[in-house]
């Protein structure tokens, strides 16, 4: 069920320095239609508000009901600023023509060319602010790590009986998938699908940290994940995610190839916002070195803007990898096809 929701003032008190460049602005509301869930999100709200007097009225849905409502609202729509969490869905939106575009020099020095919309010579119609990479975690007592480093092992049959992922149609997986037809055609694509469904060792459910319990359980040995989610458990004070964490192992895929599947979480102006200005705004605070370094710290994102300082562990930890640069466009212009491969292999 969709709710409504007023970002809470943030109880310490702090006023992030930099944020006094984008001015003060007494008694404006920003609309926000969003995508992100994340508890620690509130304070990176509440941040923006301290800072400039402009008070954030927030709707949360998940990607699909934030589209769907903005579509239904039509030029009747409040929302001025639309946050959601899968590239694919950012281009849905881009050429269903849901966003404006925006001339920024803040966004368009900080947040780099390869995460952002269609530059439509009126400036770019979405920004990235956070990344997260699509990972294999796999069981270290019964997988070798050389079994599972690319993506096109987990439809090998060496993996028979041992692959465990959530739904196939679910974006983030539809993001990853849409990624491989780009780089490896129809024919490829839809045989590794085939062979996925082949090894799993258990049909498709649960979310992503469900994936990874099953990996440390035994349920399956090798699963696709968010990096966050495992960044999250090994963050965790809890007895029993620590013993999740000590039964598993992280690869990221194809580094001696065309690198790791990533995906980000971004925000645009909506095409029909009463708040450009405002909104403008929002979308330059969230390429800040503090909202950036707050993707991090507070939900285990990478950041979007280079150089960023991060005081994040388990990020640490996970260290530096080969991204796949492979064009959100066609990632996005391919999900159909992906979906119609979903369901003449049977993958849930």
């Amino acid at each position: 069920m969709t709710t409504f929701k007023t970002a809470r003032p943030l109880l310490t008190g702090l006023l992030l320095a930099t944020c006094a460049t984008f001015g003060q602005a007494q008694d404006k509301v920003l609309n926000l239609y969003s995508a992100r869930h994340y508890q620690t999100d509130e304070a990176l709200y509440a941040n923006f508000t301290k800072a400039t007097g402009i008070r954030i009225e927030r709707i949360d849905a998940d990607d699909a009901g934030v589209l769907t409502r903005l579509k239904s609202e039509g030029a009747a729509s409040p929302a001025d600023v639309v946050l959601l969490v899968d590239a694919a869905r950012l281009w849905k939106a881009e050429s269903e023509g849901l966003f404006q575009p925006v001339r920024s020099a803040v966004l368009e020095s900080r947040i780099p060319a390869a995460l952002r919309g269609r530059d439509s010579g009126q400036g770019s119609s979405w920004f990235g602010f956070s990344t997260r990479a699509r990972v294999v975690v796999y069981n270290k007592t019964t997988v070798r790590k050389d079994d599972v480093d690319t993506y096109a092992e987990l439809g090998d049959a060496k993996n028979k009986g041992r692959v465990c992922t959530r739904s196939g149609s679910h974006p983030y997986n539809l993001s990853l998938f849409g990624a491989q037809l780009e780089r490896n055609g129809p024919e490829k694509t839809e045989a590794w699908l085939q062979g996925v469904v082949a090894n799993m060792s258990r049909a498709p459910k649960g979310g992503d940290t469900d994936q990874i319990k099953a990996v440390a359980t035994g349920e399956c040995q090798v699963a696709l994940t968010n990096s966050y989610y495992v960044a999250r458990l090994m963050r965790s004070d809890r007895a029993e995610d620590r013993e999740v964490v000590d039964k598993i192992a992280v690869v990221f895929p194809d580094q001696q190839g065309p690198g790791t599947h990533v995906n980000v979480a971004g925000g645009a102006v909506t095409a029909n916002s009463k708040n450009r200005a405002a909104a403008v705004q929002f979308l330059e605070y969230l390429a800040s070195d503090q909202a950036q370094a707050y993707f991090a710290n507070g939900n285990n994102e990478w950041p979007a803007v280079r150089g960023v300082k991060m005081a994040n562990p388990a990020l640490d930890a996970l260290g530096d990898y080969k991204q796949d640069p492979v064009s959100v466009a066609a990632v996005g212009a391919n999900q159909a096809k992906v979906q119609q491969m979903l369901d003449r292999v049977g993958y849930k």
